[in-house]
């Protein structure tokens, strides 16, 4: 049977865990909701920048000279993953979905015959991939240290794809992260950057076809500094996607957490009453029978 001392140091310590859960959880349910609305804001822009891909690049990907960043090398051979994680932990399983979902789509491409390349964004992600896939790992990216995430900041993760894109160093580029839903929802999901994932154009309202439109520029110069855009718009939206998913699990984790430690605590309590009452009872015992001998 433990002793009073022992009980006492360990409900303490629990409490002092409880204050840092409950802490902690408070500070992320206010960083889901600024995290939340960036996401949120962002959803409407990336939907409207394909749209607008789906309107040029119906007339330019068909023609030899077409951007690779549309169409592709032309192949399938070699795939980049670009892996967006979280770059800190306790967050429940947030970082280790992603990390399974990014280990079975590796182990799915190469059992295809596919060249796998790594893009790691966050260091949970890399951590977990890296104990399998090390090999397969050509640039590991982390923005541990800055308190907000810009825009510019996927930029430079756009701009480092369209260099190896340009030196021939892969054929496909997908995107691998966790979609917010809600605050106990957030789910793997795989978007292609490269090729583009063009969607069709839909017809009006009317059920007629979409009218025809004349750019100037070119649909070739409209494309050259579009497509670019729209891959670092749709780094961004997964940032922020991540961002509101982590912030979420994070949240519920801490309030699991701070539940868990209350009912430690009720036991402890319970227990370390009955160790008390057991020893004063004993040392009655041995008073009463220390008098009855005397």
């Amino acid at each position: 049977m433990p002793s009073l001392k022992s009980l006492r140091n360990r409900i303490n310590s629990v409490k002092s865990t409880r204050k840092i859960t409950q802490a902690m959880k408070m500070v992320a349910a206010a960083k889901l909701r600024r995290a939340q609305q960036r996401a949120e804001a962002a959803r409407p822009y990336a939907e409207r920048m394909e749209r607008m891909l789906a309107s040029l690049g119906a007339a330019v990907a068909g023609q030899p000279d077409a951007p690779r960043l549309l169409v592709g090398t032309g192949g399938d051979a070699v795939q980049l993953l670009v892996v967006i994680s979280g770059d800190r932990g306790l967050a429940g399983p947030f970082n280790t979905n992603i990390g399974r979902f990014a280990r079975n789509r590796i182990r799915e491409l190469e059992g295809q015959g596919k060249t796998v390349k790594i893009l790691a964004v966050g260091r949970k992600g890399a951590t977990f991939l890296k104990r399998e896939f090390g090999s397969r790992f050509v640039a590991e990216i982390s923005f541990a240290g800055k308190k907000n995430v810009g825009f510019e900041d996927a930029a430079e993760v756009a701009a480092k794809i369209t260099g190896m894109l340009e030196d021939g160093e892969f054929d496909v580029c997908a995107l691998l992260y966790n979609r917010f839903k809600n605050v106990i929802s957030q789910t793997p999901s795989e978007q292609q950057l490269i090729p583009a994932a063009v969607p069709e154009a839909e017809d009006d309202a009317a059920g007629g076809p979409q009218p025809q439109y004349e750019y100037e520029p070119t649909e070739e110069e409209i494309l050259a500094a579009l497509l670019p855009q729209n891959l670092a718009v749709q780094i961004y939206r997964a940032i922020l996607e991540t961002n509101a998913g982590f912030y979420g699990s994070q949240m519920t984790a801490m309030d699991n957490a701070t539940r868990n430690a209350g009912e430690m605590i009720n036991k402890l309590t319970l227990n370390y009453n009955r160790t008390r009452q057991a020893n004063i009872t004993k040392e009655l015992i041995e008073i009463i029978s220390g008098a009855e001998a005397v």
